[in-house]
């Protein structure tokens, strides 16, 4: 009997559709698909859902301004980021909208939880409201008339349901000490520590004056706060309020969620207490990452400092973004997307590195080794230890996985590559030809059995590209998980003429 595979749950944030996708959305998801991508590989029944959020009072408003419907405006902005799924090849299981049917029945169901554990109670509202943030804000929070994050806030009063998340203050205070890990990395912790220890008041959850969103279970007249909405998500896509369902029981305990530091309070805070006051399991872990900037200066689809995914993945490729993105940034901080720096990396990294590396192995074995994988004889130290670094690559890279620390994985891979580079150097295949046409095919061999372990495992780095790799090597598609790599390369298979993987990008002259 095969063994169950052990599962892997990794969501993104579901996006605000308020605005069409951006570089911070592509690279939440590029990360997301990036963990999902190697877990499979590894051997992991993996989930991974991301999706858009679709209600609320800004997209009411938003709506009203084109003179369209809600759901019009909602159905238009959620197919640009299905563009940018099928732009990256992004690999994700389901794609939840918070418009679909068995989402709200989903959130309702969560609502009527927190009803009959009495954790929910109707009231007045009266404080300030960030329609842009779809966020309260209390008053000591607020800087110059603006909310934190610099935007515009205006005052409401109005009928409102509310959580009593008061009560769980000290729980979630225990839950932060119990299981440090909850929230990473350590900054993100520390803050949302800061933020419970600073006090609690009950959060209001529902808004009467606008129509657009879920509405309150018998009570038709208020829809549900847009953030008590959004949340369930991560368990609807589970088959909750079923909570015997399959997906649920066996996924939801492994819950990775990636997102932005900015909303780190809604899911660090609001998410764990609504889940604890229903009853409910929590998620495993919560990641924030950082913030890019541009050219230095802080993105603001405000001033128009944007970058836009589509047009920098037609200039440079979807690839190369995608190891920008995450090599670039070590993944909790900010980082900043620089034009030089994309450059520098495609040329360096991707070119002249792992490029020119597999180039000329696979040319000069096709050329000199006719054309296949060549046979190897015995394996000098300088071999083993190569071949060594290679087979304990991915270790290395599973255990930063677990970690989501995604720029240490690229660096684990292309410390390999760098070493390969080297040992070609060294071992110089091209004067073995002419004194030692045994030991040349030794060497090229231990270089093939290398790329093979660098490409397998880049498949969650850089997809497109390690799969071309992996043709070169002729390895067949069902040899390309990482439980392949305890088999050795077959010698004596025939091997295609080799083509680039990723051309130079050469600077324009001014």
């Amino acid at each position: 009997m095969t063994p169950k595979k052990k599962p892997y749950y990794i969501t993104t944030p579901i996006y605000y559709v308020n605005a069409k996708p951006h570089i911070g959305t592509a690279y939440t998801t590029i990360a997301a698909d990036t963990l999902a991508r190697f877990m499979r590989l590894d051997g992991r029944d993996v989930k991974f859902l991301t999706g858009t959020d679709e209600h609320g009072q800004k997209v009411e408003q938003s709506a009203l301004a084109k003179g369209i419907t809600p759901q019009e405006y909602v159905d238009d902005i959620s197919q640009e980021f299905h563009k940018l799924s099928d732009l990256f090849g992004f690999t994700n299981d389901a794609f939840i909208r918070t418009t679909q049917e068995h989402h709200k029945k989903s959130a309702q169901a969560l609502w009527m939880k927190l009803v009959e554990k009495g954790q929910i109670y109707k009231s007045t509202y009266k404080g300030w409201y960030s329609v842009r943030d779809e966020a309260f804000y209390n008053e000591d929070e607020i800087v110059d008339g603006k909310a934190p994050t610099g935007t515009e806030v205006t005052w409401v009063e109005e009928p409102s349901y509310f959580f009593r998340l008061s009560e769980w203050q000290d729980k979630l205070l225990d839950l932060y000490e119990n299981n440090p890990d909850f929230i990473a990395p350590k900054s993100r912790l520390n803050e949302v520590k800061s933020f419970v220890k600073g006090g609690l008041k009950d959060l209001c959850v529902s808004r009467s004056s606008f129509k657009w969103g879920i509405p309150v279970p018998n009570d038709p007249d208020h829809v549900m706060y847009v953030w008590v909405d959004a949340l369930p998500n991560y368990i609807s896509n589970l088959g909750f309020p079923d909570e015997n369902a399959t997906d649920f029981k066996r996924f939801w305990p492994e819950a990775i969620h990636i997102l932005g530091k900015d909303i780190i309070r809604f899911h660090g805070v609001y998410w764990p207490a609504l889940l604890m006051a229903a009853g409910l399991p929590l998620p495993k872990r919560l990641f924030a990452h950082g913030w890019w900037t541009l050219e230095g200066e802080k993105i603001s689809k405000s001033t128009g400092n944007t970058i836009d995914p589509f047009e920098v993945v037609e200039t440079y490729g979807a690839d190369q973004i995608r190891y920008f993105l995450l090599r670039e940034a070590t993944f909790g901080r900010d980082a900043d997307f620089s034009t030089s720096a994309l450059v520098s990396r495609i040329n360096s990294d991707l070119a002249n590195d792992i490029g020119n590396l597999v180039q000329r192995v696979l040319s000069f074995a096709f050329k000199h080794a006719q054309g296949q994988i060549p046979l190897p004889n015995a394996f000098t130290e300088n071999d083993k230890a190569l071949l060594k670094l290679a087979a304990d690559m991915p270790e290395k890279v599973r255990e930063h996985a677990n970690e989501q620390a995604l720029h240490k994985m690229c660096e684990e891979i292309w410390a390999v590559v760098g070493e390969a580079n080297r040992y070609v150097d060294k071992e110089e295949p091209w004067a073995l030809r002419k004194t030692g046409i045994e030991r040349m095919n030794t060497v090229l061999y231990v270089l093939a059995e290398t790329i093979r372990h660098v490409a397998i495992v880049a498949q969650a780095i850089i997809p497109n590209a390690a799969g071309k790799i992996l043709d070169q090597l002729a390895v067949s598609k069902d040899r390309r998980d990482i439980h392949a790599l305890e088999t050795p390369l077959i010698s004596g298979v025939d091997i295609p003429k080799p083509e680039g993987v990723f051309p130079r990008i050469i600077a324009e002259e001014k």
